[in-house]
């Protein structure tokens, strides 16, 4: 995942201010609700980036839709709306996600398995290779992929470590024929 130089910006002042008052765990929360309801509703990421919406509109329905959640978080979306950024709201929670992370000296990981892994695997997981990335731990997101046959795909940034059969049917496919 990319941020942008902009998105940064705005993710390291948010991250400074709410870092100072320890607020870190409940703005990264309101900040992942506010991304997976523009992920979610296309509609009002539509309306954002709508030219016809004035600023004044969309700072209005921004305060509606968020209306709970902590002030320094809305005034960094009003400034985004009033600076015309509105397509660097995702971009800068990732940005404030990354920093909140590097903070607790935690990665995000994704991790590909035939069937959901249960809470002791995601555990075993993350002390493994949390170390192998210079973590204290990992912060799992397991997707289930029928593909692999077996095994496990784990993805931290942009490192893979691939486990799975599929994987290991590949590479012997290559050596045979190479």
């Amino acid at each position: 995942m990319t941020v942008s130089t902009v998105a940064k910006r705005y993710s390291l002042a948010l991250f400074r201010i709410v870092k100072d008052i320890q607020l870190l765990d409940k703005v990264e929360e309101e900040l992942r609700v506010i991304k997976e309801v523009l992920f979610y509703n296309a509609d009002l990421t539509a309306v954002l980036k709508s030219p016809k919406f004035t600023n004044k509109n969309k700072k209005v329905l921004l305060k509606e839709a968020f209306s709970t959640v902590n002030p320094f978080v809305l005034n960094t979306l009003m400034l985004l709306i009033d600076r015309h950024r509105e397509d660097q709201i995702v971009e800068v929670a990732d940005g404030f996600f990354e920093l909140a992370n590097d903070e607790r000296g935690i990665a995000e990981a994704k991790v590909y398995s035939i069937r959901p892994l249960t809470d002791s695997e995601k555990e075993g997981l993350s002390s493994t290779f949390a170390e192998k990335v210079g973590k204290k731990s990992l912060r799992i997101e397991n997707i289930v992929d029928s593909n692999l046959l077996g095994g496990i795909k784990l993805r931290i940034g942009n490192r893979i470590y691939d486990g799975s059969l599929r994987g290991k049917l590949d590479r012997l496919e290559r050596k045979l024929l190479s």
